[in-house]
């Protein structure tokens, strides 16, 4: 292009030249604004294809996470099923070494507190109703 705004100059009166000139800097201005359209455009398009990409990345992100948080969490629940059977046991074997009664063995002596209570009340009635049976002969014999 330059070779021709050149080639003009030499050949043709200045008026041509700045003519020429003109439809030139038009053309290059033209072209500008052409770009640009095309720019935005295709920038519009691009960032719509951006974004997708982007939204569909998130989510791959996201189930890989949630997948990997319960493989963890797994993983975390049973070390702490082991970790409380194990203090358990080590508790239990300590009471034990301890002489502390467990409390199967205070639901057993509860049991056979309530039976001897009911036992001990029987016979408290028996003996009531005996004693009473035998008041009033005495009372009858001390008058005697």
């Amino acid at each position: 292009m330059a070779k021709k705004l050149e080639e003009l100059a030499d050949e043709s009166s200045e008026g041509q030249l700045a003519k020429t000139i003109m439809e030139s800097a038009n053309q290059i201005w033209l072209a500008g604004l052409g770009a640009f359209s095309k720019a935005q455009e295709e920038g519009a398009k691009m960032f719509e294809a951006l974004v997708k990409e982007g939204e569909h990345l998130q989510k791959r992100a996201r189930k890989a996470a949630s997948d990997r948080m319960e493989s963890i969490s797994a993983r975390t629940s049973e070390g702490w099923d082991k970790l409380e059977q194990v203090f358990e046991g080590r508790v239990a074997h300590a009471l034990a070494t301890l002489n502390v009664p467990t409390k199967r063995d205070i639901d057993t002596l509860s049991e056979r507190v309530t039976k001897l209570t009911e036992v001990v009340d029987k016979l408290t009635l028996l003996t009531e109703g005996t004693a009473a049976k035998e008041a009033p002969a005495d009372e009858a014999t001390e008058k005697v």
